[in-house]
């Protein structure tokens, strides 16, 4: 593998220091982004290690890029630093807040409700076809919908359909690798 180092299948290409990674609380991740996207997955904001390594779903144990694969969304395992490659398969990624924390729960409901706020406004300049927000109580405090569940909602975002999918954090132990995949899967097999 020309020297860059894997884990669980997943290859990394750099692996950040402890001291790295404590440094990165409140930087950003740059958007994965294109207009007209068939999907853009919004996750809650970005974790230290993501933020220290500028990939999105970066820290080993993270779900994402396996339940992507599974459910049908890319051909192969696709590692955080290829997160690129999602553009041509018709697929983004973007976060409610920008800013990276330790936990999404160091987030203040302020802080969510302007995140949805600018997630809007993006979701209306880009038109993606679906905006798959990662979290369920995140998206209840954003959006001021207490009552939200896991699937498609009733409201649209910026003009777009709502769908919610559990976070994909190895921390979300409600949900195993292959309950999280059906539940991609179904949203892939509903907008493609």
């Amino acid at each position: 593998m020309d020297g860059r180092k894997t884990e669980n299948g997943i290859e990394y290409n750099h692996r950040p220091s402890r001291e790295e990674i404590l440094a990165s609380a409140g930087r950003t991740v740059p958007d994965v982004i294109a207009p007209g996207l068939t999907i853009l997955f919004c996750g809650i904001n970005p974790g230290l290690y993501s933020a220290a390594v500028r990939h999105h779903f970066a820290r080993p144990g993270n779900r994402f890029w396996p339940v992507l694969h599974a459910a049908g969304y890319t051909p192969r395992l696709l590692s955080p630093y290829e997160e690129q490659e999602l553009l041509k398969y018709g697929y983004g990624i973007t976060n409610i807040v920008a800013r990276a924390s330790a936990a999404a729960s160091e987030l203040t409901r302020a802080e969510l409700i302007e995140g949805g706020k600018m997630l809007e406004d993006k979701i209306h300049r880009y038109r993606p076809r679906c905006v798959a927000v990662l979290g369920v109580t995140a998206y209840r405090f954003a959006f001021n919908r207490p009552k939200a569940v896991i699937g498609p909602q009733l409201e649209a975002l910026g003009g777009a359909p709502v769908w919610i999918l559990p976070n994909p954090s190895g921390l979300n132990a409600h949900y195993q690798l292959n309950d999280l995949a059906a539940l991609f899967r179904e949203l892939r097999e509903k907008i493609e």
